[in-house]
């Protein structure tokens, strides 16, 4: 896929983007060459969020970008994501940035993605030197895990099966020396029976990715994303219109890889577990029934009140092999019920824990890297909405009311062990294109997982002097 050119050392030649807001223009006017600020007059600029000037030099030539940017706490972090396709090809440098000068470089880079796959879509030509003080080399190594898992989301499930997503799996396992086991056919009808069960009409036959990463000593952090490759919703199969978007269904998935990358690429020192579940639910004679009764690993029964609510079985299956060794901090990543888009909408992920004090550290972290989330209430009195009269219990509730919740409280009963469990039930696509965030698939809280984990596991300064 193609990529946009990575942010460059600093150079004397770079064009400078004079970021301005309307107090501060009169200011900036005053500080341009006289010709540059008579024709920003006379092209009619105004320093309002998005407005953009292109000031020629003495020799006609392109000398200094205006770029408009609203001050304060209402300023969007990602303006600068605006640029890279309203500017002709060079090299730029930021200057007078008001906000955050790592998300500012984050978002030109990640405004440049494009996804290629099928018809050619050229990168923007316009470069970026990386601002002052701002790691370039992290920004693009979070670029580019982002970038490639919003290729894995964006492919259509004629290309993208559970053995597309165990080969990303394990071609990013061997970047970074991790290990890799994959359990399928018989063994994952013993052992997972509820992915066996939900992935056993398609052709495509289902699987259980597990990764390995770092010293078996350090801190455990096991993240757990869900890979429904496509939905039709099985026998409670959906309209034809709700499945248009369901090769993202995998959007779990693609996140729990993304956020991966990113820990390994920084190399924090934890014990990094990744797991993945990855199924088609599609339909055919031997597809699991409204009705059935299934085991599952944690050794409870499920029974099906709806083939549609699969992706909360085989995450069941996944965290429950996921707590046997208990780890520190335990995330799974779902695009799991429309009752959290229309809470939240597309553009803020819900998050379910019990853990005040983390679920209030996510939140502030969410807002510093601009990968937001809103916590959810996991309230314990709905888990009697999922009693069933014949099983442990049922995979879904049978009414309207609560869904995220009670698909939360589901998850929960196979996660007990775990120091602290993070459910994230997300989108994974963005409806349209907004800077930074164009419009298709997205790894929503991936970077904002990472930056918690970099903050509480920073890598120790010996070991960065040392790299």
């Amino acid at each position: 896929m193609p990529r946009v050119t990575t942010l460059l050392p600093a150079t004397e030649d770079a064009i400078p983007i004079r970021c301005v807001d309307a107090a501060g223009w009169p200011a900036v006017a005053a500080e341009l060459p006289p010709l540059a600020a008579a024709f920003a007059r006379a092209s009619g600029f105004e320093a309002k969020p998005g407005k953009i000037a292109l000031l020629p030099g003495p020799d006609g030539a392109l000398a200094n970008v205006l770029f408009g940017v609203e001050a304060g706490s209402r300023a969007d972090p990602f303006a600068v994501g605006r640029l890279p396709d309203a500017l002709p090809e060079g090299t730029y440098r930021l200057e007078n940035l008001p906000g955050d000068a790592a998300l500012a470089a984050l978002a030109w880079r990640l405004s440049g993605y494009r996804f290629g796959r099928y018809r050619e879509k050229p990168a923007p030509k316009a470069r970026l030197v990386a601002p002052e003080g701002v790691d370039g080399a992290e920004i693009d190594r979070i670029a580019d895990a982002v970038a490639a898992g919003r290729d894995l989301v964006n492919t259509p499930a004629n290309d993208l099966g559970p053995a597309e997503i165990e080969a990303a799996s394990r071609a990013l396992a061997a970047r970074f020396g991790a290990a890799v086991t994959v359990v399928a056919g018989e063994a994952l009808e013993q052992g997972f029976p509820l992915i066996a069960a939900v992935g056993r009409a398609s052709p495509r036959a289902p699987r259980l990715i597990d990764m390995t990463w770092g010293d078996p000593g350090a801190p455990r952090v096991t993240l757990v994303g869900k890979g429904v490759v496509f939905d039709t919703g099985g026998l409670d199969i959906k309209p034809s219109a709700a499945m248009l978007l369901m090769k993202k269904d995998m959007a779990g998935a693609a996140v729990a890889l993304a956020a991966a990358e990113m820990v390994m690429g920084a190399g924090l020192p934890i014990r990094l577990r990744v797991l993945v579940p990855t199924v088609e639910n599609a339909i055919a004679g031997d597809a699991f029934r409204p009705g059935d009764v299934l085991a599952s690993r944690k050794g409870l029964t499920v029974e099906i009140g709806n083939t549609d609510a699969e992706g909360r079985l085989i995450l069941a299956d996944a965290l429950a092999l996921a707590d046997e060794e208990a780890p520190e901090l335990l995330f799974d990543f779902a695009t799991l019920t429309g009752a959290a888009r229309v809470a939240l909408g597309p553009d803020l992920p819900a998050l379910f824990t019990e853990d005040d004090a983390l679920a209030a550290d996510l939140a502030a972290t969410g807002l510093a890297v601009h990968d937001p989330v809103w916590r959810m209430p996991l309230w314990g009195p709905y888990a009697s909405l999922l009693e069933s009269k014949i099983a442990d219990l049922n995979n879904v509730s049978g009414g309207p009311f609560a869904g995220a919740v009670t698909a939360a409280l589901f998850l929960r009963r196979f996660a007990p062990a775990a120091k602290a469990h993070v459910h994230l039930d997300l989108y994974g696509w963005n409806p349209g294109t907004k800077p930074g965030r164009p419009e298709g698939g997205e790894v929503q809280t991936a970077r904002l997982v990472y930056a918690l984990l970099k903050r509480r596991y920073a890598v120790p300064s010996a070991a960065r002097s040392a790299s």
